[in-house]
């Protein structure tokens, strides 16, 4: 039996109530991996590409790595997979936290989650054994709390995931929430929760999951914790700074979007920077399970009118999207608005991108007044506070419309071109006008815009583990999908993105993988993992209706050349990348697999 999984997935109807423990399928084990890889299995084979989103007949699965459970660094990450709501495209929302080694210890890789209940419910699951409870009394509470009901109902030591107000109210860019600070974002997966009346899981347990060479698997972990501690970004950098140290990094180099990408350098950029945070609002950093890197930050607002408020956060792109994007300086503020977020279970780079968006419609007149409680300009931190607010409660009509994401904001009110999105979600804070290849990834990017599908930032802005030219197109092509296979491969073992900081290589990782499951992959075999699940979730796609000529940017960042900064005159031209990369992925001129490349990779259109 292959090792690192329990091999136990749970099954839950939610509509007839029953309760299956399935076995783990091996062979999807060693040709998906686990995680991202084996749940998008289970949804690209049981879920019809065309069903509506929010239907019944729409399945979630949450899903663990073979690393989790384990001494393996940052090895703690959890995936939500779903079609999303958003984007009618396959969604995987990755998030860290202690969930997911807790669920394996409960007993199970992976929860199935199906139908529809008649009422609010959730998942209590303890040492194997299973129980659906009534979630009425916490249906549309803020997350903390409900995390903290949950708990004193369950067990003090559980972990939890749940939805918040937006995906109880079915917003389109609403996130399910581990350990009430924790964001599987994107794509709004906590709207399909919500559309089941199932309000989340929590998991409690003792069991120890064993890897296949103990002797080995020590081995290799000892070797990642000597690479990531060698590193000065994973052990120096993340832990002093968070995420948000990237924002000077960005800006300097005029690739950080500023008034919804109207801008791409802001001069006073840093008063929201990693430096900053830790400066003024910083009261400890913060971990997730088995990681050495702890980027995350508590904080504390300490004066003005948010004083007193404390919570995690602000990560990179929250920073970005609450703040630069939306034309706001105030650390306070956007602060107070991340927190909201969390609270709400909003996606944050979402929700300040689709704000931004407002914004600009508002100030360019194309939403009437009558429409808005209040003037929405850019730059009013306030402002921003109250759009998070009316967002979160989807009050009124703009608030109703806030929450269906920036894309259907804008064309409502005839403007499609302001929503800085792909495949309708919003893009994080790089502007591909000043750094190339991170254009081409959120153009083909399977779940629309994201930067942690195919983090090419890694190398042309960072210059991990290589560096590469930011403003040059050749070589994109291969970097972009080189970035997209790998890190489908980390997203399926259970590790953090961030390990590839220091672990730069897919040799860093075929260790541990070996000595976990005792599947002997090699690094080769590995990556074709990746390329099949890349593959599959793009067949996923192409059968929900989408086209090549969803594989694209908004046209602001195609025809419109930043106006100053260091980047000045830079336009994003896709079209001297795009046909390289289909050629690379062995698809035809409008982005279809060949048969050849299916068969190679052993699936079917």
């Amino acid at each position: 039996m292959v090792k690192g999984f329990v091999g136990v997935n749970l099954r839950v109807n939610l509509s007839t109530g029953e309760i299956k423990k399935e076995k783990i399928n091996e062979q999807w084990a060693r040709l998906f991996i686990g995680g991202r890889g084996y749940g998008s299995k289970i949804i690209c084979d049981e879920v019809d590409p065309k069903v509506d989103p929010l239907a019944p007949e729409n399945k979630v699965v949450i899903a663990t790595g073979p690393a989790g459970g384990s001494n393996t660094p940052a090895s703690g990450r959890v995936m939500v997979i779903t079609k999303g709501p958003e984007t009618g495209t396959i969604a995987c929302s990755n998030v860290g936290g202690f969930f997911g080694p807790e669920l394996k210890r409960a007993g199970y890789d992976m929860v199935i989650i199906e139908g529809k209940a008649e009422k609010p419910v959730y998942l209590w699951i303890k040492d194997g054994n299973i129980e659906i409870r009534d979630a009425r009394k916490l249906w549309g509470k803020k997350t903390s709390e409900t995390e903290e009901v949950i708990k004193q109902e369950t067990d003090p030591k559980a972990r939890v995931v749940n939805i918040g107000p937006a995906g109880v109210k079915l917003s389109r860019i609403a996130n399910v929430m581990v350990d009430a600070c924790r964001a599987a974002g994107r794509s709004g997966v906590g709207a399909v929760l919500g559309s089941k009346n199932f309000l989340g899981i929590a998991a409690r347990g003792t069991r120890k999951v064993e890897p296949f060479d103990p002797a080995e698997t020590k081995t290799a972990v000892a070797q990642a914790r000597k690479l990531l501690k060698e590193s000065e970004i994973t052990s120096v950098n993340l832990p002093k700074y968070g995420t948000a140290l990237l924002v000077n990094e960005i800006n300097e180099r005029g690739g950080y979007p500023v008034r919804n990408a109207q801008e791409a350098y802001d001069e006073d950029a840093g008063v929201t920077g990693g430096e900053e945070i830790a400066d003024k609002i910083l009261i400890k950093k913060w971990a997730c399970a088995v990681c050495p890197i702890a980027c995350g930050r508590v904080t504390e607002i300490r004066e003005g009118k948010y004083k007193g408020y404390h919570g995690e956060g602000p990560e990179y792109e929250t920073t970005w999207a609450l703040g630069l994007m939306c034309g706001v300086h105030d650390l306070n503020a956007i602060t107070y608005a991340h927190y909201l977020c969390n609270e709400y279970g909003l996606d944050g780079i979402s929700a300040g991108v689709t704000i931004a968006c407002a914004m600009e419609l508002y100030e360019k007149g194309y939403i009437p007044e009558r429409d808005v409680p209040f003037p929405m300009r850019f730059g009013d931190g306030d402002t921003l506070v109250k759009m998070v607010q009316i967002m979160g409660e989807r009050k009124g009509i703009v608030g109703d419309l806030l929450a269906e994401g920036s894309y259907r904001l804008a064309e409502h009110y005839g403007h499609p071109e302001l929503s800085m999105s792909v495949k309708k979600q919003e893009m994080a804070a790089y502007d591909p006008r000043a750094i190339k290849g991170i254009g081409l990834n959120y153009a083909t990017s399977n779940r629309g815009a994201c930067h942690v599908r195919g983090y090419t930032i890694s190398q042309e802005v960072i210059d991990w583990p290589e560096p590469v030219d930011r403003l040059k197109y050749e070589g994109k092509a291969e970097l972009t999908k080189y970035m997209q296979d790998f890190t489908a491969v980390i997203d399926s073992s259970g590790m953090c993105l961030f390990t590839i900081f220091g672990m730069g290589y897919i040799r860093d990782y075929g260790p541990i993988l070996r000595a976990v499951t005792g599947i002997p992959y090699s690094d080769d075999e590995l990556m074709k993992a990746g390329e099949r699940i890349w593959n599959m979730e793009r067949l996923f796609n192409l059968k929900a209706g989408l086209t090549g000529k969803d594989d694209t940017l908004p046209p602001r960042l195609l025809e419109e050349p930043i106006p100053s900064g260091p980047s000045k005159g830079e336009v994003c031209q896709l079209d001297r990348m795009l046909p390289e990369y289909y050629q690379l992925r062995g698809w035809d001129e409008e982005g279809r697999p060949t048969k050849e490349k299916l068969a190679e990779l052993g699936l079917k259109m």
